[in-house]
């Protein structure tokens, strides 16, 4: 589990094919203090196993649907990635909560500088879009943030100078792709309100049923 602040901008350093998985070597000093084998780590939101470390890099394994559902799969060397460790439980949520389970990859499709700010607009898949709430939360690579606006299939951000000066959006260029993560909550509401009305009776919540009648004394 993770919160969306990204502790560093690493740089994928190599890429070698392990059998259908692709090790990636990421430089980055994040793991210097208390470096653990098999730790979690948010790789542009994606949660990923550490395999090994240095003092300066670590690896990771990239499934063959990991590459086909998330941006990694077009990694390349030189390419700057958010990362973050994984929360612990005495850690502050400054955040939100995040999974690293990716639901879909975003196409930005507008940029515009205002003031210090830097407003994007971001396209989704319109199965996502039922999760959208204005002002709710978003991952964006891994990135916590704050959807200003949204439509269907679309969602609108406000990036402020310091999360543009210490993450990697705002390297990216209108057709840039980015793995999405929708807040867990929604889903989970999603999930128990389809079981809740699976298991009503016929007329719903406060509906009038043959049943009610006759619990309460209409019909003999």
């Amino acid at each position: 589990m993770f919160t969306g602040l990204v502790q560093d901008v690493g740089f994928i350093k190599r890429l070698e094919r392990c059998g259908e998985l692709l090790r990636l070597t990421i430089q980055s000093r994040l793991l210097e203090e208390s470096p653990q084998l098999g730790e979690s780590i948010s790789v542009d939101g994606v949660c990923l196993t550490v395999v090994s470390f240095g003092r300066e890099a670590f690896q990771v394994e990239v499934s063959p649907e990991t590459l086909e559902r998330t941006t990694l799969g077009e990694a390349e060397p030189g390419r700057p990635v958010n990362l973050e460790r994984a929360l612990r439980v005495s850690d502050r949520l400054g955040g939100h909560l995040v999974t690293g389970h990716v639901d879909g990859v975003g196409v930005l499709k507008r940029r515009q500088t205002a003031n210090r700010y830097l407003e994007l607009e971001i396209g989704l898949p319109g199965e996502l879009g039922r999760y959208l709430v204005e002002k709710g939360s978003i991952a964006v690579d891994g990135i916590s943030l704050t959807i200003n606006r949204c439509g269907r299939d679309w969602f609108g951000l406000a990036l402020i100078p310091h999360t543009i000066s210490q993450t990697t959006l705002a390297m990216k260029g209108v057709g840039a792709r980015v793995n999405i993560e929708c807040d867990i909550l929604g889903k989970y509401v999603e999930k128990l309100l389809e079981a809740r009305a699976r298991n009503l009776p016929q007329g719903g919540p406060g509906g009038v049923t043959e049943e009610l009648l006759q619990k309460h004394g209409y019909l003999s």
